[in-house]
């Protein structure tokens, strides 16, 4: 809440590096437009990646990992009969999270669409979600030794839901007056839930989760085509750094957000760098055999099927695909493991 109680002071003067960057995000965003009417079928298949980065990713960054990756995809496709642990039941419950921020209209912003949120990452759960922490809570670092460490104290949950429903109305009003650029507001209201910290568990996901509904609310949609989640696990050591160095001094109004919202900036200016280079790249040798040949050598798993290949790049045929696998078994890059449909490739070392 209280970077909202202090705007504009708590943003004040842009520090000049993170300018640059909200320009550099700014015209990601206008070549955005011209990719979706030039490049459909790339961003289909994009999108598709972006899915799953985002749900193993965000899942993973709470520990929450399902190791078969068969498996994971048909969790991810909603394909499985049963779920068999509560790894898997939290993994699925990110997947219906995020699919309902990109598929439903989930406008407006209020405490129920947070609520909601949470409900449906721990619907699968016992006990379920979509209710305010009931104790109050820490938010802590746990070293090898055992050694504790508070990186910060949330509101209390006696406070904790007026306190959401105001800071979420303060977000609204700013956004409403546009006096601050979109992604600096967004930034502030990541930080302060986080440092609210409404749930008893799974604050960080639904964070992440409505972050991509937010950005793209406001016109940036990256997110759907790049996962931020699974930039934020490639660099969790700054993330983590960023979030404990901005907390301090906010029940006071006396915390710093720039740590925090630099990284937030970079992050998504980082998004739309993905986003460029991997669109002028098929624009450039976009076939789909390319797009099969890259994925096996850049992406693919060590060991892999066929149909993690068809997973990962929807719309290119079984036929294509064994095509490509066929060359590249020729030049010497890729091996078979087995045979037929449930056959494993292994990537040979290269040189």
């Amino acid at each position: 809440m209280f970077s909202f109680v202090q705007l504009p002071r708590s943003i004040g003067a842009v520090p000049a590096p993170v300018v640059v960057r909200l320009r550099r995000v700014d015209t990601g965003r206008g070549r955005e437009e011209l990719y979706r009417n030039q490049l459909r079928a790339l961003l289909t298949e994009l999108a598709h990646r972006a899915r799953i980065e985002s749900i193993t990713a965000s899942s993973a960054l709470e520990g929450i990992v399902v190791p078969d990756k068969i498996r994971a995809a048909q969790i991810i496709d909603n394909k499985v009969p049963a779920l068999r642990n509560r790894s898997e039941q939290e993994f699925a419950g990110y997947r219906a999270a995020l699919d309902y921020l990109f598929t439903e209209d989930w406008r407006p912003f209020n405490v129920g669409l947070l609520l909601h949120l949470h409900k449906l990452l721990f619907a699968q759960t016992a006990g379920g979600g979509g209710a305010f922490k009931t104790s109050d809570n820490l938010v802590v670092d746990r070293s090898p030794d055992g050694h504790i460490e508070v990186r910060f104290v949330p509101v209390p949950a006696k406070d904790t839901e007026h306190i959401t429903a105001e800071l979420i109305e303060r977000f609204n009003e700013a956004v409403a007056t546009d006096e601050h650029h979109p992604l600096l507001l967004i930034g502030l209201l990541v930080l302060d839930v986080l440092i609210v910290h409404p749930f008893d568990d799974g604050n960080g996901r639904v964070v992440r989760a409505l972050t991509n509904a937010l950005l793209e609310g406001a016109g940036y949609g990256v997110a759907r085509y790049v996962s931020l989640e699974q930039l934020i696990a490639a660099s969790a050591d700054d993330y983590y750094a960023a979030l404990l160095a901005s907390p301090h001094g906010w029940h006071d109004e006396a915390h710093d957000p720039w740590p925090w919202l630099s990284y937030f900036v970079d992050l998504v200016a980082s998004a739309y760098d993905v986003f460029e280079s991997r669109a002028a790249s098929v624009r450039a040798t976009g076939t789909k055999q390319d797009r099969v040949r890259d994925y096996v050598r850049h992406h693919a798993p060590s060991l892999f099927r066929i149909a993690d290949i068809r997973v990962a790049l929807p719309g290119i045929s079984d036929q294509t695909i064994r095509l490509v696998l066929d060359a590249m078994k020729a030049e010497q890059i890729i091996a078979p493991d087995g045979t037929g449909r449930a056959a494993l490739w292994r990537r040979l070392p290269g040189p």
